[in-house]
């Protein structure tokens, strides 16, 4: 009979070890994003502006609404 030569190692890439990468790639960009969006959050939250002519702004509006507002320093 022949003998099983092959290697069954749990710690193999396609095993535990590659489950366990996986796991820490997918956190650690989880965590970049979080790190990036509280920076921009921050960054919005700090930065004030002022509606000008608010009363005729239409409802309904093609155009950008950068013309709108103004951002106050």
């Amino acid at each position: 009979m022949a003998e099983n030569t092959t290697r069954r190692l749990c710690f193999n890439i396609n095993g535990l070890l590659g489950g366990i990468i996986a796991t820490v790639l997918l956190l650690s960009i989880l965590g970049v994003f979080t790190y990036l969006a509280i920076g921009v959050q921050a960054g919005n939250a700090t930065t004030y502006y002022k509606l000008v002519d608010e009363q005729n702004i239409p409802m309904t509006s093609t155009d950008t609404m950068a013309k709108h507002y103004k951002i106050v320093k």
